[in-house]
């Protein structure tokens, strides 16, 4: 049972109240009874995550906060190494990834562009490949595995596909692609 505030102190359009974070709702006895002594042990009748900032445990509700205040770690967003080594170390996955990406970049600008955006297509694909197989990837992990994966995988495909069709001289010949072109672009 929830205690309601005086009317005038809560305004008519305030919204609904934030449930109390921990602690018995008002009107109710101490679940621990009138003869707990300071010293003894704190009991929680409900459900409890973490312990909040204050040390104390959380209520948990399965209602959204008003406020966001921390975020979840992505799975697998671990570091690489182990927390003695350097931070280029424990961030391999991601310096990996964005040096290819760079070397691709860099053979773009050479006049190189179907290595280039192959080579940056074919990164892509390596970050989805080590982010399916490494436990722990670092900063390569975004967001939750499979999205990822598949954000990688797609756009890495994508690129790789477009780099080797790309004209003059395809590498890759699609038949289907052209007929689709030639009739999206009929005079």
């Amino acid at each position: 049972m929830r205690s309601k505030a005086p009317e005038s102190e809560s305004g008519s359009g305030s919204g609904p109240e934030p449930e109390p974070d921990s602690g018995p709702e008002a009107g109710a006895e101490d679940p621990a009874g009138p003869s707990a002594q300071e010293g003894d042990e704190l009991t929680v009748s409900d459900a409890v995550s973490a312990p909040g900032p204050d040390g104390e445990p959380r209520r948990v509700t399965r209602r959204f906060p008003l406020f966001t205040r921390d975020t979840a770690r992505p799975e697998g967003g671990g570091r690489a190494a182990s927390r003695e080594a350097p931070a280029p170390a424990r961030q391999w996955p991601i310096l990996a990834v964005t040096g290819m990406v760079g070397l691709g970049l860099l053979l773009t600008a050479l006049s190189l562009f179907k290595a280039g955006t192959l080579l940056i297509g074919v990164a892509l694909l390596v970050g989805a490949a080590m982010r399916w197989m490494l436990p722990d990837v670092g900063m390569l992990a975004v967001r939750s595995r499979f999205t990822d994966l598949v954000t990688y995988g797609v756009l890495g495909a994508t690129i790789a596909l477009l780099a080797m069709m790309a004209q003059p001289n395809p590498w890759l010949v699609l038949p289907f692609l052209d007929d689709t072109l030639h009739f999206t672009i009929r005079t």
